[in-house]
């Protein structure tokens, strides 16, 4: 049986709007984030669907609760939704990042699955634990619809994941703020249905830098 997930980004956060990266550290979100949550809510109020989870992540909780108060579904937080832990390069822009840790900052621009931030994790490390819950998620709810709110950097590796593409490979598709990303899960496998869907948005939605 096909289990459909609806995979959400969070809503615009502060540190979005500022270009920081996040990781597990977190920023509540902004004014725009906030009606982008409650876009995805109203949306989301109109289609049936089975269970709500998100990351345990502030950001995603808050958007996932704003769905909540809508839908009237529970979020079931899980650690292993998180974005990717980037350690030392958290809370730092871009152009911080590379003033600061240009070594380290370059490895993780370069994009290989595998190199691990210090104090943090590496891409393949986190996909691992994200296809884990979705694949016990698909097993829990067979045949049901499932939303999921997670974040930026997750959501790409999925992606890649799904279509074979290199995690090296620099990206070129948009993972923007509150999309609305499908997923099917079937015979134990991800499929791509749709992606980057912000119909439910009347304005901009940044992409994950």
């Amino acid at each position: 049986m096909t289990t459909e997930f609806i995979l959400l980004r969070h809503g615009e956060t502060e540190w979005n709007a500022q270009e920081r990266l996040q990781g597990h550290l977190n920023s509540t979100l902004s004014p725009e984030g906030l009606r982008q949550a409650d876009a995805l809510a109203a949306r989301l109020a109109t289609v049936r669907f089975q269970a709500l989870y998100s990351s345990d992540l502030g950001r995603a909780v808050q958007t996932a609760s704003r769905i909540a108060a809508a839908t009237g579904h529970a979020p079931q937080e899980d650690a292993r939704l998180r974005e990717r832990g980037l350690g030392i390069l958290e809370g730092l822009t871009r152009t911080e990042a590379r003033e600061r840790h240009p070594e380290v900052f370059s490895h993780y621009a370069a994009g290989g699955p595998d190199f691990v931030v210090p104090e943090g994790e590496s891409t393949s490390q986190r996909l691992r634990l994200a296809v884990g819950c979705l694949e016990e998620l698909g097993a829990r709810h067979p045949g049901a619809r499932v939303v999921v709110v997670t974040h930026g950097g997750l959501l790409s590796s999925l992606f890649r994941h799904c279509l074979g593409i290199s995690p090296a490979t620099p990206r070129a598709f948009s993972v923007l703020n509150a999309s609305w990303n499908r997923f099917d899960f079937e015979a134990g496998g991800f499929r791509l249905v749709s992606w980057g869907d912000v119909s439910h948005l009347r304005g901009l939605s940044l992409d994950d830098t």
